[in-house]
């Protein structure tokens, strides 16, 4: 269950939290306390979370790893981990001996970590030639 301040009221997830969300809306004193609440204190505030929040970048941090491919038609696969980036907007891609790789690559999409940070996994299915270099590019705000 949690405060909706967009719509104004609880909003229950589960079969329970439903029926707890549908007892404290029923509390309409309770209600319109939180209501002013957002009115009072969120709203006077957003500039100041804005200027002092929003508007940074975290730097993410790259792990490179060689895994055991699930089967596919490439017997290597190297997965390139984006972690504790801010904002969300990233681009993660492969070279291959410095060419773009666009084929056998398969990429999560943005995952909230819950702290305001994101990460990011792309995987490249491959089949390894001698003396070949491969790399994860890394494009984002923050670098």
């Amino acid at each position: 269950v949690r405060f909706s301040s967009s719509v104004g009221q609880f909003v229950g997830y589960t079969e329970d939290g439903l029926k707890q969300a549908d007892y404290w809306n029923s509390l309409t004193s309770y209600l319109a306390q939180l209501r002013a609440a957002k009115e009072r204190y969120c709203l006077n505030n957003v500039g100041i979370w804005y200027s002092n929040i929003l508007t940074k970048s975290a730097e993410p941090y790259v792990v490179l790893s060689s895994v055991t491919p699930p089967g596919g038609k490439h017997p290597s696969m190297l997965v390139c981990s984006v972690f504790d980036f801010y904002p969300k907007q990233i681009r993660v891609g492969w070279l291959r001996d410095g060419q773009e790789v666009s084929s056998d690559v398969t990429s999560t999409d943005e995952l909230a970590d819950g702290d305001w940070y994101y990460q990011v996994h792309s995987h490249l299915e491959y089949t390894p030639r001698s003396g070949e270099k491969i790399s994860c590019v890394v494009e984002h705000a923050s670098l």
